[in-house]
């Protein structure tokens, strides 16, 4: 029979299983027809596809990469783990795979915003898709790299609900608290750092700015990146728990116990969370297209998709003359 502190863990695991369970519900039906249109608008309805455009469409394909595991999570939630541990390895790495894409993504979108605000004539000067895909094919590499690197730790758990896809067997305390510092500074800190500073300089620019649609994608770009950290955020704090745990083992025991408690049922809900970031974009996206005038409903999207790229109107006016009669003035302006 079960100690009073056994069942109330064993309840508030019952509890945060069954909140995972309708979190992870509700993103999967609102993110795969979401990124899945995203996708489908940026291939089929936009000939041409600035850095910008092409920086969205993975962050929507790394999404989806998620997105289409999430009915095996669900049921593993609900019930418990069917499959063997080389399936467990495989879908977390697709997890850790796409949240490395995503956070990299972002970053260059922001280093892209950057660049186009305070340097727009090197932009005009740079074969802009070169680059850019250069820097996805990086991008993924360098995703792939670090997600692999759960691979070894990653096994199933036999807990008091079931088999589990959720442990990770390090061999020394310090070996787990390299690979939670590597994860959570790589993975985190480094880019919402570079992340912030670039927004914190293009946010003093614009406002100097009168430019409505400019604005608004710079806005909207903002407001994918916060919401990215918000969703993250707890996923690394209940890293910083874990690595306080592992450093307190020795010195304070019942300390480090009781983190490792919180830890081990705070990782459900954080989990649950951060599936919500592969979801939240296109409904971002849907909110800041609804102001755009557009005869056809199904065009929102790609107008504002083209007026989020700074070399858009700079492209299709080339040949055209400069209004004020100064063709550096016009450009900058209209590339920022």
């Amino acid at each position: 029979m079960n100690s009073p502190e056994e069942t109330n863990e064993l309840q508030s695991l019952t509890i945060a299983r069954i909140l995972v369970c309708v979190v992870l519900s509700l993103a999967f039906g609102v993110g795969v027809p979401g990124n899945s249109f995203v996708v489908w608008t940026i291939c089929r309805r936009m000939k041409r596809r600035p850095s910008t455009v092409i920086l969205i469409l993975h962050l929507a394909i790394a999404d989806l990469l998620v997105l289409v595991t999430m009915p095996i999570w669900i049921y593993s939630f609900a019930n418990t783990w069917l499959f063997r541990i080389v399936a467990c390895k495989a879908l977390v790495f697709a997890v850790y795979c796409s949240m490395y894409a995503s956070i990299f993504l972002i970053t260059a979108l922001s280093l892209e915003r950057f660049v186009a605000v305070f340097y727009p004539f090197a932009v005009q000067r740079w074969k802009q898709k070169t680059i850019t895909h250069l820097a996805v094919a990086v991008i993924w590499l360098l995703s792939v790299a670090f997600g692999a690197t759960i691979i070894p730790f990653q096994e199933l758990d036999d807990t008091e609900v079931g088999l589990q896809c959720t442990a990770r067997v390090y061999d020394t305390k310090s070996q787990e608290i390299a690979c939670l510092l590597v994860e959570t500074t790589v993975g985190f800190i480094i880019p919402f750092a570079i992340i912030s500073i670039c927004y914190i300089c293009i946010g003093r620019r614009i406002r100097e700015m009168a430019c409505p649609s400019k604005r608004r994608s710079e806005k909207l770009i903002a407001s994918v990146v916060v919401a990215f950290g918000l969703c993250w955020f707890p996923h690394h704090i209940f890293n910083l728990i874990s690595i306080a745990s592992a450093l307190m083992e020795h010195s304070h025991p019942e300390m480090a116990g009781a983190l490792e408690k919180v830890s081990a049922i705070g990782v459900y809900l954080a989990s649950s969370v951060a599936f919500v970031s592969s979801c939240i974009n296109p409904l971002l996206y849907a909110f800041a297209a609804r102001n755009i005038r557009s005869s056809v409903r199904l065009t929102k999207l790609s107008r504002l998709l083209e007026q989020m790229s700074p070399l858009v109107k700079q492209e299709s006016a080339k040949d055209a003359p400069s209004p004020n009669g100064n063709e550096e003035t016009w450009t900058n302006s209209e590339m920022i």
